[in-house]
């Protein structure tokens, strides 16, 4: 593998996000009532909903999930939903190779398991209907308590290549799923970052999405893992919650604060931050802290502007190599 230094060049040549709001299902809204600080919280679910999902190659021979057909992207569309909803999703193939969609984190029945070992996947040109339900955390039977369904997830082909999948994620079939709890903060903007294998979203070394966001805006990262490699993510300037939101719930809470966190294949977490809090605007890195991988190019940029846009000791590129998909809400 090609090893290659983080340098000044990175900073200044890695591609600047593009803002779009037409690539995420979101639940509604519940305005709080705080006057002083008024936020946006999850209302309450039992909600059904549907959508429609395609799987795609893509012109330089990548995969990728879509809600529109020709509009797939990898990492696939941020799909958010409240405990208590059910999700139905019909899942069109326009591959060349078998495909499914597999979902961590939720409930569904067998034929929703998106394995070719049960008959869930699909052949290309099909299309198939896969369920998602969801649930509260509640009291068992016994007395014992069930967690419920929020958190941070994701979901993935687990047919393309291998019986796992390992082609189809290694290709960029797999996406970001937020489960809220009724009551939860919401964000401004929601941005996903997958270190798979050696890269960020697919992007090899030096060509690492970067992400915009202005001082004061509630930032959300969804943080998933694919591939080989146990990895560290690391974000400069900023730290939160090691707990399901990210988010203390007041001065006493017993979570423990990061800026740092083990993420491996499969696995996946979020948290929020307010952008530049305490720290101002700048350039701010996001990497690997695995040594060797951030040497080899797996970092990028979370750049906070000013009021007025803009964003001290950053010079911007003259090309944009790519996009960054950046979730408003």
């Amino acid at each position: 593998m090609d090893r290659r230094t983080f340098s000044r060049r990175m900073l200044v040549g890695g591609s600047v996000a593009a803002v779009t709001g037409v690539t995420s299902m979101s639940l509604g809204a519940v305005q709080a009532t705080s006057a002083e600080n008024p936020v946006k919280t999850a209302p309450a679910g039992g909600v059904v909903r549907h959508l429609k999902l395609y799987a795609e190659t893509l012109a330089d021979g990548s995969m990728g999930y879509g809600f529109e057909k020709g509009k797939a992207s990898v990492p696939g569309p941020l799909i958010e939903i409240t405990e208590g909803d059910t999700l139905h999703i019909e899942f069109e193939n326009t591959t060349d190779v078998d495909a499914s969609l597999h979902v961590h984190g939720v409930d569904y029945d067998i034929a929703s398991d998106g394995t070719r070992m049960n008959r869930s996947h699909v052949e290309p040109g099909g299309t198939r209907t896969y369920t998602w339900r969801t649930h509260a955390p509640g009291r068992r039977k016994d007395g014992t308590w069930q967690a419920g369904s929020a958190g941070y997830w994701h979901y993935h082909d687990h047919v393309v290549g291998t019986d796992h999948g390992t082609g189809g994620i290694r290709k960029g079939l797999y996406g970001p799923l937020v489960v809220r709890r009724k009551g939860d903060v919401l964000p401004d903007k929601t941005i996903t970052i997958v270190f798979n294998d050696m890269t960020i979203n697919n992007k090899a070394a030096h060509e690492s999405p970067d992400f915009e966001a202005t001082v004061g805006d509630r930032v959300e990262v969804v943080m998933i893992t694919h591939g080989e490699y146990y990895h560290t993510f690391h974000i400069h300037g900023h730290r939160w919650a090691d707990n399901r939101t990210g988010l203390l719930t007041g001065p006493d809470d017993p979570s423990r604060v990061v800026d740092t966190k083990i993420c491996g294949p499969a696995e996946s977490f979020g948290f929020q931050i307010i952008a530049g809090e305490h720290v101002g605007a700048g350039a701010w890195m996001y990497h690997c802290h695995v040594q060797s991988h951030s040497d080899m190019g797996m970092a990028g940029l979370l750049l906070v502007a000013k009021a007025d846009g803009t964003v001290p000791g950053y010079d911007p590129p003259h090309h944009v190599a790519g996009a960054a998909e950046t979730h408003e809400h």
